[in-house]
């Protein structure tokens, strides 16, 4: 039985902070006709311009990914494209108010939790998979990260961490259809480590970051002079370092749950291929950079055996 095309049954609307930009954004998604795709609108700029969710249009990877089309740039696109690749959405049309899509709680949670309630629209027309015909290897000689992408008539993603971290470890994550996204993978939320946490302030970056959507690894002993000014930083009561190396603002939802934000990532960035990928992904010590290179690797490969 073939798999048809799905939509929302009505609009949803989030509003927040953008992580990196720290304005507040609102977006709405809307139901989309079958053979639409992920569709993107900056209403304050036009309502009558669209970008498609597609790797030819990422313009930077700057700890998030961004796409941009014309005078149409819209950042963070991961975590929203993620939940529609696990929720298996097809059609969508995604209008921004401002360039950047709100942070929410750092992960895909927010979605699943207005979307799933009220269940998918199936509609009148089969699901075109994205297939392709030889194994693809994307590596980085400077990161150590490689992905291996394989075809498999079952779509699963692989990703393997390590950040040479005492705290994390090293940790793997795995989906494919017997694992269900919404509780598993698309409530898990991003991650940074204290001693970045100034230096992306200073460089103009997560300027709407803050202690209830981010994961807050202490890879070393902190002063306490350290965690007052990151307290006065976020605006928050003393923050503490936990015994297990983490900073007490969240309790973690898994034991890996920084490894599965990475796959819920990796999962987003390669919704970029243009729909549902029918291959076996295998990731490791992936990032947006290598993510959208891969997902880029695929488009061509697509675009070529249409000639």
């Amino acid at each position: 039985m073939k798999q048809l095309q799905q939509t929302l049954r009505k609009s949803y609307s989030f509003e927040g902070k953008g992580l990196h930009t720290g304005k507040k954004s609102s977006i709405t998604i809307h139901p989309a006709p079958a053979g639409t795709g992920i569709l993107f609108r900056r209403t304050d700029i036009s309502k009558d311009k669209y970008m498609e969710a597609l790797a030819e249009y990422v313009s930077s990877t700057d700890r998030c990914t961004t796409l941009t089309k014309g005078d149409i740039s819209v950042m963070t696109v991961e975590h929203l494209l993620s939940a529609m690749t696990g929720m298996g959405i097809d059609n969508a049309v995604v209008d921004l108010d401002c360039m950047e899509v709100p942070i929410l709680d750092g992960s895909a949670k927010p979605y699943i939790d207005a979307i799933w309630k009220d269940g998918l629209a199936e509609q009148d027309t089969p699901r075109k998979y994205i297939e392709i015909d030889r194994e693809i290897t994307v590596t980085s000689e400077k990161t150590g990260s490689s992905i291996v992408i394989t075809p498999s008539e079952t779509p699963s993603f692989d990703v393997k961490i390590d950040f040479n971290s005492k705290v994390l470890g090293l940790q793997d994550a795995r989906w494919d259809p017997s694992v269900d996204y919404t509780t598993e993978i698309g409530v898990c939320r991003t991650f940074v480590f204290f001693h970045e946490i100034e230096y992306l302030f200073g460089n103009n970056l997560i300027k709407g970051g803050d202690v209830d959507n981010a994961i807050v690894i202490v890879e070393n002993p902190v002063s306490r002079e350290q965690l007052e000014r990151m307290s006065a930083l976020f605006n928050v009561p003393m923050l503490e370092r936990c015994e297990n190396g983490y900073l007490n603002n969240l309790q973690l939802r898994f034991s890996n749950e920084c490894a599965r934000h990475k796959l819920l990532d990796l999962m987003g960035d390669f919704r970029l291929v243009g729909g549902f990928l029918k291959a076996e992904v295998k990731a490791v010590r992936s990032g947006h950079t290598i993510n959208t290179n891969a997902a880029k690797e695929v488009r061509k490969l697509l675009n070529a055996n249409k000639m």
